[in-house]
C-alpha cells in the first residue's frame, strides 16, 4: 500500500527548566549547587511535559462538539493529567529522560501499572484524540486507507459497523481504537479500559475515540450512540488516519493492494 509522505507533530515534548509552560512554573525546582565562585546552577537539568493544544481552535468542531466541551475538557481534565503527571515526575528521576511514549510503555510494567502510568497514558492518549479529528472531518477515508480497511473488514460499512458496537458495549471509562497490529499485519478495532493505550502491546494506533462520560455529556448526555455517530459522520480526520497509516507501512509490510493515494 502507498501512502503519501507526511510527518504529523510529535506525540509529545519536554520543557527544560529554563523555557517551562506556565503550567509548569509552579513546580518545585530542584536543589541548586553552589559553584567555587559563589554561582548557583542546578545539580541537573530537569524537563516536564507540557500541555499541547489541540490543532484547531476550541470553537471548530461546533456544532458537533462544543467550545465549552472543549474548555472543559482540553483545558481541565487535560490539564489535570498533564500537572499530575509532572508532580510525579518531580519525585520520580529514575523516569526523567523518557519521552512520553516510552514512559507509558515503561510505568504499564508488564501489566501491573506503576503509579504514573495512568496520568502518562491519558496525556498520550488525549493528544492522540485531538488529532484524531478535524473541521469538516467524517465520511468515508479514501484511496490506500480506504483499501485497507475493506481489505481487512470487508467493506467501510461493515468496519463502521464493528467500530460503533465497541464503543457502545465499552463497560465503563475508556477508548475504542482502530490499529495496525504488528504480528497480524492487519487492521482491527480494540478498545481499552480507562486509561490503558494500545501502545502498551505495541499496537500503532490510527484513530481512537474517547468514550469517557466527560467527552460527550455535555453535548450528548447520555445517548452515546449519537455521538459515537457524530464522531464517524462529522469529526474522524481521515487524513491524520492516511498520514499515520504512511508511518504504519514504515514498520509493517501491509502487503497487497498497494494503492497510491495520488
Amino acid at each position: 500500500m502507498g501512502y503519501c509522505c507526511y510527518n504529523p507533530s510529535p506525540a509529545s515534548f519536554h520543557l527544560l527548566v529554563t523555557n517551562f509552560s506556565q503550567q509548569s512554573k509552579s513546580l518545585k525546582l530542584p536543589h541548586q549547587k553552589r559553584w567555587p565562585d559563589g554561582s548557583r546552577t542546578a545539580s541537573k537539568v530537569y524537563a516536564y511535559h507540557g500541555l499541547r493544544t489541540p490543532p484547531y481552535k476550541l470553537d471548530a468542531l461546533e456544532p458537533y462538539m462544543s467550545q465549552r466541551t472543549l474548555e472543559v475538557h482540553w483545558g481541565a481534565h487535560h490539564r489535570n493529567y498533564v500537572d499530575g503527571l509532572n508532580k510525579q515526575l518531580e519525585k520520580n528521576e529514575i523516569l526523567y529522560g523518557y519521552t512520553l511514549d516510552e514512559l507509558v510503555k515503561v510505568t504499564y510494567n508488564n501489566g501491573n501499572p506503576l503509579p504514573e502510568f495512568d496520568n502518562a497514558a491519558q496525556v498520550w492518549n488525549h493528544d492522540f484524540f485531538w488529532e484524531s479529528m478535524q473541521p469538516g472531518g467524517g465520511d468515508m477515508p479514501v484511496l490506500g486507507v480506504l483499501e485497507q480497511i475493506e481489505k481487512d473488514f470487508g467493506s467501510f460499512t461493515n468496519f463502521r459497523e464493528k467500530f460503533t458496537e465497541a464503543a457502545l458495549t465499552l463497560f465503563g471509562s475508556g477508548w475504542v481504537w482502530l490499529v495496525v497490529k504488528r504480528k497480524e499485519k492487519q487492521l482491527q478495532i480494540i478498545k481499552t479500559s480507562n486509561a490503558v493505550t494500545p501502545l502498551v502491546w505495541d499496537d500503532i494506533p490510527i484513530i481512537s475515540l474517547d468514550m469517557w462520560e466527560h467527552a460527550y455529556y455535555r453535548d450528548y448526555r447520555n445517548d452515546r450512540a449519537k455521538y459515537v455517530n457524530v464522531f464517524m459522520n462529522n469529526l474522524v480526520s481521515w487524513n491524520m488516519a492516511m498520514a499515520r497509516m504512511a508511518r504504519a507501512e514504515s514498520f509493517v509490510n501491509l502487503g497487497q493492494p498497494k494503492v497510491p493515494i495520488a
